[in-house]
């Protein structure tokens, strides 16, 4: 299924592209779905690192504390 839609354009991007596909010798319309599905995936990526950054943050502090924990019982351990 696809979806017609209106699109305006900078006269700058409108004019690189016509170059890019005029060299690539592909479709406006192919390029431009290729170009939104790949910057999609890209956009996807950047959000998934963020989240993952967050959350690894979220559980430094307790992934530093069990360490401490672990430290103090090994020290306890008769050699």
């Amino acid at each position: 299924m696809s979806k017609t839609l209106s699109l305006k354009m900078r006269d700058d991007v409108f004019s690189e592209t016509e170059e890019v596909i005029g060299t690539i010798h592909t479709s406006r319309n192919a390029y431009i779905n290729d170009a939104l599905s790949f910057y999609n995936k890209f956009i996807k990526r950047n959000l998934v690192k963020k989240q993952l950054k967050k959350e690894s943050g979220a559980v430094l502090e307790s992934s530093l504390e069990a360490l401490r924990e672990l430290e103090l019982i090994e020290d306890r351990l008769p050699e």
